[in-house]
């Protein structure tokens, strides 16, 4: 089983589609990654030998920001917003929708269940 960055890799797929397990690995990148390590995409996870899955690995340091540190950047960019005070802040204190959504029928992912009409 391969783990990396601290997820476990389904065994059975390619590594193209395993890749995007990972915080912050979507598809372009994992096969920009699968290029750069020299691996074909077609390969499953499961015929990856140790030194293949230590240079996806390197790579994966090498390039780009992954689970634990880009989840702590994510949520001090957000902190910092709402320290500016700015409306971007505002949205995100409130627990409103961030990009000008429309919010008079929808958005009740971001508020929660309906409160009911008061008797």
């Amino acid at each position: 089983m391969a783990r990396i960055a601290g997820v476990d890799l389904p065994r059975r797929k390619h590594i193209a589609f395993a890749l995007p397990y990972i915080f912050g690995i979507g598809h372009k990148t994992a096969r920009d990654i699968c290029a750069k390590a020299g691996i074909p995409e077609s390969k499953k996870v499961e015929e990856l030998s140790d030194a293949e899955v230590k240079s996806i690995r390197d790579t994966i340091e090498a390039t780009c920001k992954v689970e634990g540190d880009l989840r702590r950047e994510v949520q001090q960019n957000i902190k910092r917003l709402m320290d500016l005070g700015c409306y971007r802040g505002l949205r995100h204190r409130k627990g409103l929708p961030v990009n000008g959504q429309r919010t008079h029928t929808n958005a009740r992912t971001r508020k929660g269940p309906r409160k009911g009409a008061k008797r």
